[in-house]
């Protein structure tokens, strides 16, 4: 069979969702009152807008039906009654010691309409394990619910393009593959006992501190090996890796913890060889995952390495959410009020007037 002939043109086109997003938060006080309304019976949310469209919560102490009187039941309703939605949404515990969320109930493109105005979780969670759980103290619910709606479609004008494809840049994996064959380098590293090779002029081009040692004063004795002590051979490796290919290594075979520290380190190195993307990306990485127990630690490296950006989210994590309780019973904390206290006092003070707001 003969093949098709090369077109005489090729146009592209795109759909995007468009979407809105919002997280409300349902407190429940006096539990202990509401769950004897009985099955059927509810409490619900003030009405919150998502995606042009009001929503509310309801929660059902004694079930929603009496197949569920042994659990508790959550929904999610619709208050406009002649609309068509198509809704993602998620409902989250939040324990009040830590103010972290633990997921219950997740709902993938659920369609709400004039039948179907009411969406949820009939069986939640148990009436008896949910009373004996930590999310529920001093008679005190906390319920979070994650909605995402889709408001639209937007595509994009058909465009012309050419029939030639041009492939990817491959510079960076082709210097990738120079640092691995250790091809012709010309500079040496010791670091702590580990022999590492690399090429003068790719540190030089891309790290204004190892031009400077390099080709700068301290480098004009043209010594053979530069000794490395304070870093560990598996942070000065990535950095190089960095350097030749503007790329963090993949950490997917590190644990939360593990990855966590890892990023430090390399953020301090960064920092010590003025490379500000490598910086910011491990800032980035950082913020996305703070949590209660280590963000003290963090937003003491972030001052200490004046991360602004890192370190203003450390502080508006802290406040958000009521976790000062917890962040103070950290490990973090006492060496943060020790070695920052300029830090420790801005943050009070942002606290104190967010709390005045």
């Amino acid at each position: 069979m003969a093949s098709s002939p090369e077109p005489r043109e090729k146009t592209t086109s795109m759909c995007t969702a468009e979407t809105d997003r919002c997280v409300h938060v349902f407190e429940i006080h006096g539990y202990s009152l509401h769950k004897k309304l009985g099955a059927g019976k509810f409490i619900q949310s003030a009405a919150f807008t998502v995606g042009g469209h009001k929503w509310r919560i309801r929660f059902y102490p004694g079930g929603r039906e009496e197949e569920s009187e042994h659990y508790v039941s959550v929904c999610l309703e619709l208050l406009s009654k002649t609309a068509e939605v198509t809704a993602f949404f998620s409902f989250w515990l939040v324990d009040p010691a830590t103010a972290l969320p633990s997921l219950v109930f997740d709902a993938k493109a659920v369609v709400f309409n004039c039948a179907n105005l009411c969406w949820g979780n009939i069986s939640f969670k148990k009436t008896d394990e949910l009373e004996a759980s930590p999310y529920l103290r001093d008679d005190r619910l906390v319920i979070q619910c994650d909605v995402t709606v889709i408001t639209g479609t937007r595509v994009s004008q058909s465009e012309k393009t050419c029939g030639i494809q041009v492939p990817p840049s491959d510079l960076s994996r082709d210097l990738g593959r120079l640092l691995d064959a250790a091809k012709r380098t010309d500079a040496t590293f010791k670091v702590r006992g580990e022999v590492v090779h690399a090429h003068k002029i790719v540190l030089a081009m891309r790290s204004p501190v190892f031009e400077a040692e390099l080709y700068g004063p301290v480098g004009e004795d043209n010594r053979q090996t530069i000794s490395i002590e304070d870093m560990e051979p598996a942070i000065f490796k990535p950095l190089l890796q960095f350097i030749y290919t503007d790329s963090l290594p993949a950490m997917d075979d590190l644990d939360g913890d593990e990855k966590e520290e890892t990023v430090k380190h390399l953020l301090v190195a960064a920092d010590r060889y003025a490379m500000e993307r490598m910086k910011v990306m491990c800032e980035s990485i950082l913020c996305e995952g703070l949590k209660v127990e280590t963000v003290a630690e963090t937003l003491a490296l972030a001052d200490q390495h004046n991360c602004i950006k890192l370190r203003d989210a450390c502080i508006g994590f802290i406040n958000s959410s009521k976790r000062m309780d917890a962040v103070v019973e950290s490990s973090g904390f006492q060496h943060l009020k020790r070695a920052c206290p300029t830090v420790f006092v801005d943050m009070w003070e942002k606290i104190a007037k967010s709390r005045r707001i």
